[in-house]
């Protein structure tokens, strides 16, 4: 089973289309929503992890790009600034994924954006403005 974690943006027009509806009916995908930012006759985005088989997930990438849909990758939403990092490490304390961890052997910060769920608990940790949210 695949799994892709994406950022979902959609135009006006679309806002109150049963677009993740058809995810799931006609393409046979696990949509979990992470975050998502949609208001009446404003432009959406929707962070969401979505898992099935890969030939599905293709196809309805195909659906999304057909309805004027875009797909981004997640990794561009959150953003993690080393040189502002004191490595304190207030922010792996909040963490619920792991996604910001130490290195035991260097004991610097590491931010793994492949675990990031967009949860932002960590950036009213850092008071150092390490991590920035770009959603």
């Amino acid at each position: 089973m695949a799994k892709k974690m994406i950022v979902i943006s959609f135009p006006p027009s679309l806002v109150e289309e049963p677009i993740t509806y058809r995810l799931v009916k006609d393409y046979n995908l696990v949509i979990n929503i992470l975050r998502a930012t949609v208001r009446p006759r404003e432009s959406g985005r929707m962070v969401v992890e979505m898992r099935g088989k890969q030939k599905d997930m293709d196809q309805a990438f195909e659906y999304l790009e057909q309805q004027g849909v875009s797909i981004d990758p997640l990794v561009q939403e959150m953003r993690y600034h080393s040189e502002r990092c004191t490595a304190c490490t207030a922010c792996t304390a909040v963490c619920p994924t792991g996604a910001l961890s130490v290195d035991e052997q260097t004991r610097e910060l590491v931010f793994d954006h492949k675990k990031c769920i967009i949860c932002e608990a960590c950036i009213p940790a850092c008071s150092y403005g390490a991590i920035e949210s770009h959603f």
